[in-house]
């Protein structure tokens, strides 16, 4: 069976454990304490870079969640996860492109300033507007669609909607819509983190965020 290595506040973890949820493949939970178990030889031998996700399946192991996300639509076709049209795959590998390059990473600083940690005014507001140009993007690709790529939920969906909805989005009315769509979902209420984790968590998001200044 499919052993995936995860923590129930990582976004990264928690975008391929809807994967596996909505492709309904049978896997164990493995979790990985983020206070230090990372870091211990055993895990290391798993992932040297010492983070989640992880799956290991029939001797292979994959790590890194898009290059997971990748490997469980080629082995596991359906249900499918990726559209098959050139228009609809480039907007599932621009969303994609986006979050996890760009869109996750300048929401670094906001959760830095979100749990008391200096942040340079200069960096906090250059972050705050990348933010809102995302934000904006995204808008516009929903369109009038139940999902990014009209009424079919793909990867794209599942990327950003593990990090999106997290963000204020009073100002996004289409994202809003489709956030709330997201949450009704069986993989996203399995998956949501609960306020005990997220409480355990704070000192270990803190001092990872401090590695990152």
């Amino acid at each position: 069976m499919l052993k995936f290595y995860y923590h129930p506040i990582s976004v990264n973890a928690r975008r391929v454990w809807v994967g596996l949820l909505e492709k309904q493949i049978s896997f164990e939970l493995v979790r990985v304490d983020l206070g230090g178990e990372q870091f211990s030889d055993e895990f290391s031998a798993i992932n040297p870079l010492q983070r989640v996700p992880v799956v290991v399946d029939d001797g292979l192991r994959v790590i890194e969640s898009l290059a997971i996300l990748d490997y469980i639509e080629a082995k596991y076709p359906e249900p499918a996860l990726m559209p098959t049209t050139p228009d609809a795959i480039a907007t599932v590998r621009m969303v994609e492109s986006v979050t996890v390059g760009d869109l996750q990473l300048a929401t670094f600083p906001l959760t830095r300033s979100a749990v008391g940690l200096e942040v340079e005014a200069q960096k906090l507001e250059a972050a705050q507007q990348r933010v809102t140009t995302i934000l904006s993007f995204f808008e516009q690709l929903i369109a009038d669609g139940t999902y990014f790529c009209g009424n079919k939920f793909t990867r794209a969906d599942i990327v950003a909607g593990t990090l999106v909805p997290s963000l204020p989005l009073m100002d996004y009315p289409r994202l809003t819509a489709w956030a709330q769509r997201l949450s009704s979902r069986d993989s996203w209420q399995q998956t949501a983190a609960q306020p005990e984790d997220i409480e355990a968590a704070l000192p270990t998001i803190r001092t990872i965020l401090e590695r990152r200044a």
